[in-house]
């Protein structure tokens, strides 16, 4: 029988159907999920949902049988033919050669060898979020990861909350508390900046916020700053000099202004909210803090940022025991990976010293997450400064209404520097 509650955005409004996806990995691990209309969204025609590590790994690496460029990434469809066309040309919706032309491109900002140059601008930079007293860590985590990825792409200091806007657009667009979203105070912005305001458009209801038109405003402030003259390289540099399409130019500043922020800043509060919820573990880490970087992958596992990805079946094949025919999507379900017990003992359970941890948070296979040594790099100042205070909750959390980024919307906090600290 489908299961259309693992479509839902209304589903994870309270949490992740974790027990859905452990029923369904053992009765269906490769479901057919229909797709009915969601308020202004129009109803689709359904997908394979995988739910198992092994096959969830099987479908990553085989860009041949399950592409990410025939009908892009994400579950819903683009709009029309020219959407989806214009989206193809994004590295995350290509395959290999395309897909690693593009990624050798910006390869250079993200190697361990780069991003060790930054760790101590990122540590600093984290030491500097925290102080005593009552906070919202969703918006106190959100500043590093926009500061880092506005560092990494050139983009000036006064103009890096418009990235938050634009993610928070994009990634949110299921949330009436997102979609809408335009936090940046346009008298501090620069001249750019002020640009891309001017240039947002007014959309229609049910606009898919991925199309050309929805990301007007951005594509004119990428375009502008890569005619401002900057010091030292960055991506933008890389992207100027790398011989890109104005597609695949536009395409790639919205991946990394998007992509590059945003599911860290749901990962981090969602890792000190898994940390909170199992206080045993966290005080196993601050007894041992050489635990760090294993409790950073059980973060990552426990609470996966991205909780999906779709590929599109270039043939007809089985997959566990079902049928797919070629054109049909095929949506792998990293959450549900995450938690399979046959790759994870109690896989249900935090555990900061869990070794090995081959979880699926950062993808596999060609698509693996050009920027994971960055997000590890900013996992780990946060909750090396972290160690050093107090925290407790100081009310409810509030998720972020979507079915694919695992976010939190609000993480009150109360935080007091630990003595000796």
């Amino acid at each position: 029988m489908p299961v259309v509650e693992v479509f839902l955005p209304s589903t994870y409004e309270t949490a992740v159907p974790y027990e859905l996806f452990a029923r369904l990995r053992r009765e269906s691990p490769v479901c057919w999920i229909p797709e009915p209309a969601v308020g202004p969204w129009r109803e689709g025609p359904g997908y394979w949902a995988v739910f198992g590590h092994a096959d969830v790994k099987q479908v990553l690496r085989d860009p041949a049988t399950f592409s990410s460029h025939l009908g892009a990434t994400q579950i819903r469809d683009p709009d029309t033919p020219a959407d989806l066309a214009f989206v193809q040309v994004q590295m995350l919706n290509m395959d290999p050669p395309d897909h690693s032309r593009l990624r050798r491109i910006v390869a250079a900002a993200f190697t361990p060898r780069a991003v060790r140059a930054l760790e101590r601008t990122i540590a600093d930079r984290a030491a500097a979020l925290f102080a005593a007293g009552e906070c919202d860590f969703v918006e106190v985590a959100a500043d590093l990861p926009v500061w880092t990825l506005a560092h990494v792409m050139g983009v000036p200091e006064q103009d890096k909350r418009l990235l938050y806007d634009w993610a928070s657009r994009v990634i949110g667009y299921q949330d009436a508390d997102y979609a809408g979203l335009s936090t940046a105070d346009v008298e501090s912005l620069t001249p750019v900046g002020r640009l891309a305001v001017a240039s947002r458009p007014e959309l229609r209801p049910g606009t898919n916020p991925r199309s050309k038109a929805a990301l007007r405003d951005m594509f004119a402030y990428a375009h502008a700053l890569a005619e401002t003259p900057a010091d030292g390289e960055s991506v933008m540099s890389a992207m100027r000099k790398g011989g890109l399409t104005g597609a695949e130019f536009e395409n790639m500043f919205f991946l990394f202004a998007v992509a590059g922020n945003e599911t860290l800043r749901n990962g981090i509060p969602g890792g000190l909210l898994s940390l909170l919820g199992h206080p045993a573990e966290l005080a196993r880490l601050r007894a041992d803090p050489s635990l760090l970087d294993s409790a950073i992958e059980e973060m990552l596992r426990f609470w996966p940022p991205v909780m999906h990805f779709r590929r599109t079946a270039t043939r007809d094949l089985t997959l566990g025991g079902r049928d797919i025919r070629a054109g049909e999507k095929v949506v792998v379900y990293h959450a549900s990976a995450n938690r399979d017990p046959d790759v994870f003992p109690d896989p249900d359970r935090f555990d900061v010293a869990r070794t090995p941890n081959d979880h699926v948070s950062f993808g596999f296979g060609p698509h693996f997450c050009l920027g994971a040594h960055l997000a590890r790099a900013q996992f780990r100042s946060v909750f090396k400064e972290l160690l050093a205070w107090d925290a407790e909750l100081a009310g409810p959390p509030r998720r972020l209404t979507s079915n694919f980024q695992n976010g939190l919307k609000q993480l009150p906090v109360r935080l007091s520097r630990r003595a000796g600290h």
